[in-house]
């Protein structure tokens, strides 16, 4: 699907901030695509990403990621291995809000990666964290099952699918 968040800003202005919503400009880009859309799959964790390679060990076929690391800047959550794996189970994308890390090979991946930023060092992995609940960053609630779409120009989340 070919899509432009301009344009479905212009489409949906009606719905905007309603069933429409945009996030916060505060995501770096990162991965092999500049543009990606998909259903939401949500993760809550902190400093530990054991969830997230659970989650990119399944099936992501026509799915994003959406994790929220609470704005963590002190360890990267997904790194080389996991955009990988992610790549290879079918996921659309990956939306952080905490760090990444393996920045440079992670841009040659066929996936869509939008990170606040990088950090070198990886997380612990203990598997504590919350899956399939409303997250909320940027200035807006992902709940699962919702869509995202992140192009150049921003993310965007809708009730439905666009």
């Amino acid at each position: 699907m070919t899509f432009k968040t301009p344009d479905l800003c212009d489409e949906f202005e009606a719905d905007l901030g309603k069933s429409v919503r945009i996030v916060a400009p505060m995501f770096q880009r990162y991965g092999g695509r500049t543009s990606f859309s998909g259903e939401i799959v949500t993760l809550k964790i902190f400093e530990d990403n054991s969830l997230v390679r659970e989650a990119f060990g399944e099936d992501g076929t026509g799915k994003v990621l959406v994790i929220d690391g609470g704005g963590s800047m002190r360890c990267a959550l997904v790194g080389d291995q996991l955009a990988i794996l992610a790549q290879k189970n079918g996921w659309e994308g990956v939306v952080v809000y905490g760090c990444i890390r393996d920045s440079g090979d992670i841009n040659g991946i066929d996936i869509g990666v939008r990170a606040l930023n990088t950090h070198p060092q990886k997380s612990i992995k203990k598997g504590v964290g919350d899956r399939g609940i409303a997250v909320t960053f940027g200035g807006v609630t992902f709940n699962p099952g919702e869509y995202l779409y992140a192009d150049e120009d921003g993310v965007l989340v809708s009730s439905k699918s666009l």
